[in-house]
């Protein structure tokens, strides 16, 4: 089981903001989604979210770096964003 911080994307300050939401490892993260994992974390006072974070979470759940993701499921990650955090 890899820790956070093992996974691509994710540094110390994304991985400590997940800890407090209750994704603490790989599989916590890969059950929750980057949808929801994004959402959890909008919830924190100071939480940072941005596109970019959520693209992150989806390239580490993806095993990639978040430029890597196709055009397609950003432009999906984008479309949640706007319609869901965003608002």
């Amino acid at each position: 089981m890899k820790e956070l911080t093992d996974l691509p994307n994710i540094g110390k300050v994304l991985a400590e903001k997940l800890a407090t939401v209750g994704i603490i490892n790989e599989p916590n993260l890969a059950d929750a989604g980057s949808e929801n994992a994004i959402i959890r974390l909008s919830t924190l006072d100071n939480s940072g979210v941005c596109i970019n974070m959520l693209y992150a979470l989806e390239g580490a759940i993806q095993g990639i770096r978040w430029h890597d993701l196709s055009k397609e499921k950003k432009d999906n990650l984008r479309d949640f964003y706007n319609s869901t955090i965003r608002k």
